[in-house]
Formats: structure tokens, C-alpha cells, sequence
């Protein structure tokens, strides 16, 4: 979903993302884990990145069997995002901590999308949860370091004995 460059957003964003996954029988507390990542992840980019060439920001989520990705993509910024280490008294630089302590992993693709000789460059950072829900089967996520494929799309090869 394109989304304005703007703080409302973020809660348009959770809204429709709590709307969808409990529909898809996905257990309020993996939900509330996935909407605090999409918070987290969106705030980040409104904070830190440009917009994409519309002059908006990518929010996207899917279920993959029993992972859900959730992604935002923007149009990038000087630095590349990571883990801040802040201080007791910081007022922010928790981002990323936040993400990586309710994901199973996440990590970041950079894209150049664009037609008729306008390219501009993308930057998505993705995060990956292990799906409760009443009908999950026993899949795990392999753990450690996020890991993607050449293209950086993680959910092709992220999954072990989940079929």
C-alpha cells in the first residue's frame, strides 16, 4: 500500500495490516508483534529517508505458510539503516532494537525501479515473524543472521521444515 510521507500513516498502516492478519487467522499476539514492527519500521523511514519518486512510502505484509513479512520501502537516505546503541537518557535510536527483538529477523534490499530513463533507487527494510496461529504447522525460521537470496527477498529461503 502507497502511503503519504507523513506521520497519520503509521496509523493507517496498523490498522489495515491488525485488520488483515486477523482475518487470516493469524493470534492477536503475533499481530500486535507485527504492528508494532510495521510502526516501528514506517516511523524510521518518515524520520530518516525521502519519500519514493510519488512522494510516498511503501508499506507491504504478506503470509508465506506460517511467516509473515512486513516490509517499508522508501526512497532511501545517506546513511544506511542499523541497530542504534543508545544511551539510558537517548530519546530515540530504539528503532531497530525494537524490530529485532519481536522479529525472527530482518534486514534490508535496496532496488531501482522506474520507467522511461527515471530511475530512482528504493530502499526496503523487511522484517520476518514466525505466524501463531490455531492452524500453524511446526515451521521454524532459521535463526542467526537475516539471510536473502542475490535479490535480498528473504521468505524464499528463510524456511525449514515447513512444508
Amino acid at each position: 500500500m502507497l502511503l503519504p510521507h507523513a506521520p497519520s500513516s503509521v496509523a493507517v498502516a496498523r490498522q489495515h495490516l491488525c485488520a488483515q492478519l486477523l482475518a487470516s487467522d493469524v493470534l492477536k499476539s503475533t499481530v500486535d508483534d507485527a504492528a508494532v514492527i510495521v510502526s516501528e519500521l514506517l516511523s524510521n523511514a518518515l524520520r530518516h529517508a525521502r519519500p519514493l519518486a510519488s512522494g510516498q512510502v511503501r508499506v507491504a505484509w504478506n503470509r508465506q505458510g506460517d511467516v509473515v513479512e512486513v516490509s517499508v520501502s522508501d526512497g532511501g537516505s545517506s546513511t544506511e539503516p542499523r541497530r542504534g546503541r543508545p544511551t539510558l537518557s537517548s530519546l530515540g535510536g530504539r528503532g531497530l532494537g525494537i524490530v529485532e527483538s519481536l522479529a525472527d529477523c530482518w534486514g534490508i534490499r535496496h532496488e531501482e525501479e522506474g520507467s522511461g530513463g527515471a530511475i530512482s533507487r528504493v530502499t526496503t527494510v523487511w522484517a520476518l515473524l514466525q505466524v501463531d496461529s490455531p492452524t500453524a504447522s511446526t515451521g521454524q525460521i532459521a535463526s542467526g543472521a537475516p539471510q536473502a537470496d542475490v535479490a535480498g527477498h528473504p521468505t524464499a529461503n528463510l524456511l525449514h521444515d515447513s512444508r
